[in-house]
């Protein structure tokens, strides 16, 4: 699973990459709305991950 964590300035980045996994939520920060990532997703929440301008997204 790839959590967004507090260091997320909502840049968009992740939503560009990978809109199906990442959302920016109401207060303008990113979130990872499916919960696992499904594989066919995977390379692409990897990408949005390494992506990251501040390493806000990690796999736990």
């Amino acid at each position: 699973m790839y959590k967004v964590n507090e260091n997320c300035i909502g840049c968009g980045a992740c939503t560009s990459i990978c809109p199906d996994v990442f959302e920016l939520n109401d207060d303008g920060f990113a979130e990872n709305i499916m919960g696992d990532v499904p594989s066919e997703l995977e390379a692409d929440a990897k990408e949005a991950a390494e992506c990251c301008p501040v390493n806000a997204i990690v796999k736990e």
